[in-house]
């Protein structure tokens, strides 16, 4: 319910990553605000097991609790990449040529 909840409500930032990356515009799929464990990540690639997250100004305050979501994710073999809101809004071109070396890594 969460995960649908948030996929109705995304930031700005966001809405402008998922514009980028929906529909297999970088060749994989991706989805928006996946249930992770007791977590929702922002996008995922089922295929390479790629997170992406877009850190707005809440997550300053949770620097530690993220750290601990992220480590657990990635020790059941989850790849994250995260960016800021400020990164994907004032260099939307940069942060999809960071995604597309991680997607071209992972299927190597």
């Amino acid at each position: 319910m969460r995960a649908r909840e948030l996929r109705k409500n995304l930031t700005p930032a966001e809405a402008l990553l998922w514009e980028a990356i929906r529909k297999k515009k970088l060749g994989i799929e991706f989805h928006r605000q996946v249930p992770m464990l007791d977590y929702i990540v922002d996008f995922y690639c089922h295929e390479i097991g790629l997170a992406i997250e877009v850190d707005g100004e809440v997550h300053d305050h949770n620097v530690l609790e993220d750290g601990r979501r992220q480590a657990r994710l990635e020790s059941e073999g989850v790849q994250f990449l995260r960016f800021s809101n400020s990164q994907v809004t004032e260099n939307i071109t940069l942060v999809i040529e960071e995604i597309n070396k991680k997607i071209e890594e992972a299927l190597k």
